[in-house]
């Protein structure tokens, strides 16, 4: 019949190979020589051979699947790195299967689950907390989990980051140095450790010059709660005079807040630092200021860690954190002495 599938065997009888020839052939990795590859891959071609991802998978015991979970991806940082993480996973041999989920437990639950059933290999979580229950079932399973932009004190749990204490630290010193005195934050989500982590260093930053922070809104990592907290905090007479938002998602809505609601000049009246570095911040519509996360280096951490896991068998639990620099725009008062970097 038209719509039965070709067979290995077919495969390699037209070839005048054995069947576990074809199967090398279409794995990824084995040792094939070059005139058995282009033998085996002409007689498939012909025949519209296409090999059973699935099947073989329960032959190997590896699916060459990895499950990515992400909780949004509203946030420009998000669909770039996700990008960057594909074509790192593909390059060597892999493929992502990718699932949304709220930042509950009992979402991520369901999802874990189901990543589960898809028998991947591994799951790349990005912004997304693992409960202790959670955790302990993909351990059982035998599935290695990274975490990506988001840590927890779990020490099963492999994460990697961009340092957010020592990035919170970097933009008070550069405000404190370009004179400001009231300084205000508009802070990532609490229920995070990235949002945690730069508020702690920014405050830490802060108090290194003798600074305490003037007020402090959580901006959930939300557009229109970062938008709502620039007019509450910049309606008054006795404004702030800079402000640092904990991601440049929510930089931008406060920037426009503040130019065209309050008719605000940046950095004239206010200076602006974001947290990302996401390409919308290089724009000349915001020219922001913004402590970019080493995104490349943070997906070749995560891609190594991970891999070291499946291909090596267990390993040290690895918590990575990468520095990454502050880029100099134009959304902030440039402190005397200081190189203008703008991008």
């Amino acid at each position: 019949m038209a719509n039965e599938k070709v067979t290995s065997i077919e495969v390699a009888k037209k070839a005048g190979v054995s069947q576990s020839a074809v199967s090398r052939v279409f794995t990824p990795g084995a040792s094939v020589s070059p005139k058995m590859a282009e033998k085996v891959l002409k007689a498939a071609e012909e025949l519209g051979y296409r090999p059973n991802v699935l099947a073989r998978s329960l032959i190997t015991g590896r699916s060459r699947i990895i499950g990515l979970v992400v909780a949004y991806l509203d946030n420009q940082f998000y669909p770039d790195a996700l990008e960057k993480l594909s074509n790192a996973l593909q390059a060597h041999g892999y493929h992502i299967l990718v699932f949304m989920v709220s930042n509950d437990d009992d979402g991520i639950d369901k999802v874990m689950g189901e990543l589960l059933d898809y028998q991947v290999d591994g799951i790349i979580t990005a912004s997304v907390a693992m409960s202790n229950a959670l955790t302990s079932r993909c351990a059982a399973a035998g599935v290695p989990v990274v975490l990506f932009n988001r840590g927890q004190d779990d020490v099963r749990l492999n994460q990697v980051t961009s340092d957010n204490f020592e990035g919170g630290r970097k933009i008070a010193a550069f405000l404190a140095a370009g004179g400001h005195k009231k300084i205000a934050h508009i802070a990532g989500w609490s229920g995070s450790s990235t949002g945690r982590d730069r508020e702690a260093g920014f405050r830490a930053g802060l108090r290194e010059v003798g600074l305490e922070l003037s007020v402090c809104i959580d901006g959930m990592y939300k557009r229109d709660i970062a938008a709502q907290a620039a007019r509450d905090i910049f309606s008054a007479k006795d404004r702030p005079d800079a402000v640092f938002v904990g991601n440049d998602h929510m930089a931008f809505a406060v920037m426009d807040v503040l130019r065209f609601e309050l008719k605000l000049d940046v950095p004239g009246d206010v200076s602006v630092v974001g947290y990302d570095d996401v390409p919308l911040a290089a724009w000349p519509a915001y020219d922001l200021t913004t402590l970019r996360q080493p995104s490349n280096r943070m997906v070749e951490a995560t891609v190594s860690t991970l891999l070291g896991w499946i291909e090596e068998g267990s390993q040290d639990v690895q918590k990575i954190k990468i520095d990454g620099p502050l880029m100099i725009r134009g959304s902030a008062r440039l402190p005397e002495g200081w190189p203008d970097e703008r991008l």
